[in-house]
């Protein structure tokens, strides 16, 4: 519902006034909260907060690690990539729509549009031709193109293209980890010790790696590439 209420306001004209003026003081209240309010749902379905999240999480668990990072510290992380990922389309859409709206430059549907492409092409960039193609073919509305593809139609498939990627993303930190678990696991049963958790022992040898080669730059840094 809240997603087709978002979607829904690219085909209303939406008019503050009989001409262009600055918008009051009470109406920029009420967009500021009604953001705040839309915020952590446009975080997930606008960014690469998803897929972040998502390899930070698996990240954590090839570790062997269950409440170390806290899900707070992860959460922090992901949504400071993130902005610092989403900071030159957010400075596009100041520049292009935000801006203008708030001199009299252009009314709200003008800004809105306006605010609308940088987010579109950026969207577009990080969704995957198959994934999009699902979408519009399930929504029925088979554009000419399928850059010509309506939010509707893009932001599920972006959605999908970032669980996607996190995976596969994740499933290649997962492989290092793996193969210590597996020596480990084969060292202790040939000793004889059965009593003893593999991955007890296993654990100070993968933080020793994950420290030793800078694990959580590395990681920082393929997820900021990733999105290039």
């Amino acid at each position: 519902m809240l997603v087709g209420i978002l979607l829904a306001a690219s085909s209303i004209n939406i008019n503050f006034g009989k001409s262009l003026t600055k918008p009051s003081t009470s109406i920029l209240v009420i967009l500021g909260i009604t953001l705040l309010a839309l915020a952590p749902s446009l975080l997930i379905m606008l960014t690469g907060f998803t897929r972040i999240v998502i390899v930070l999480g698996l990240t954590r668990n090839a570790l062997g690690l269950q409440f170390v990072p806290p899900n707070q510290v992860l959460v922090g992380l992901a949504l400071f990539l993130s902005l610092f990922i989403m900071a030159p389309t957010l400075n596009q859409m100041n520049t292009v729509a935000l801006q203008p709206y708030l001199h009299g430059k252009e009314s709200f549907s003008q800004a809105y549009h306006a605010g609308e492409v940088p987010l579109r092409t950026w969207m577009l960039k990080q969704t995957g031709k198959n994934e999009l193609a699902l979408t519009t073919s399930a929504s029925g509305s088979h554009p000419a193109s399928l850059k010509d593809a309506s939010m509707m139609d893009i932001i599920p498939a972006f959605l999908l293209t970032q669980l996607k990627i996190g995976f596969i993303i994740g499933f290649v930190l997962l492989l290092p980890f793996l193969i210590i678990d597996l020596v480990v696991a084969s060292t202790l049963m040939s000793m004889g010790i059965v009593m003893l958790p593999p991955t007890l022992v296993s654990l100070p040898f993968k933080l020793l790696l994950f420290v030793m080669v800078d694990g959580w730059v590395l990681l920082t840094h393929a997820l900021v590439v990733s999105f290039r």
